[in-house]
């Protein structure tokens, strides 16, 4: 089964982006009567048939739809320092979004080994990533934020605060023993060299458990992918 992007996708008959329109049409070989099917990233999934296959504007007419595909009552958020080799930070975006992640956010920390992010790559890699696994949802990919100006935003959350860092983590109780199924969920994962004890004590002081991944030293990314999926686990359980 064929999907497609189209965020901004009008009833009964859509035109497809030349980007989308080429890929169906030169890559996939489509043609007129083919069927495929098409997500909003908002939860809408929508059967359609081609009408029209030009490759640079592919109509197609909408057949069916279904709101709300793979809805869940529990939101993921969580907010990584971005690595120091981009392609580290695109792995864990595209793994998480397979997996199932609400928001991602790019925090700059005092031990950051990147403070620029681009955001816009990372948004295409989730995009490309909800295709591959049929999601109906596209999950939010935030701009780079200060950490201590993440903090005081994190306020407005309503659910489960978490930070994972790596100070005597073998006393810290594992995200699977605090965590309550069906919560919303915002978890901190610092960078290479850890938060620091400054960091640490101003997400405590916001509300944020402190939290231990398990015994193995884990990189930036395998830890927040190791968080994700411990969410989803315990949600699908």
């Amino acid at each position: 089964m064929h999907l497609f992007y189209t965020p901004d996708i009008t009833p009964d008959t859509y035109t497809l982006s030349e980007e989308e329109s080429k890929h169906a049409i030169r890559v996939l070989r489509l043609k007129i009567g083919d069927k495929i099917v098409l997500i909003d990233g908002k939860g809408g999934l929508y059967d359609a048939t081609i009408t029209d296959d030009h490759p640079k504007r592919c109509t197609v007419k909408i057949t069916a739809v279904k709101k709300e595909t793979g809805k869940h009552n529990w939101q993921l958020h969580i907010a990584i320092a971005p690595t120091k080799s981009n392609d580290r930070t695109e792995w864990f975006v595209e793994k998480a979004v397979e997996i199932g992640i609400d928001e991602i956010s790019l925090l700059d920390c005092a031990n950051s080994e990147r403070s620029v992010a681009k955001t816009e790559r990372l948004q295409k890699v989730a995009v490309s990533a909800i295709k591959q696994s049929m999601k109906a949802y596209l999950p939010a990919v935030n701009e780079i934020i200060d950490f201590k100006k993440f903090i005081t935003l994190s306020a407005t959350f309503t659910g489960e605060k978490f930070i994972a860092h790596c100070n005597n983590r073998e006393a810290l109780p594992h995200l699977k023993t605090l965590y309550s199924p069906q919560q919303n969920a915002l978890i901190l994962i610092g960078p290479e060299g850890d938060f620091t004890p400054e960091e640490v004590k101003l997400a405590l002081d916001n509300g944020f458990k402190e939290i231990s991944l398990g015994t193995s030293r884990l990189r930036t990314e395998t830890a927040a992918l190791y968080a994700c999926t411990t969410i989803n686990i315990i949600n699908n359980d």
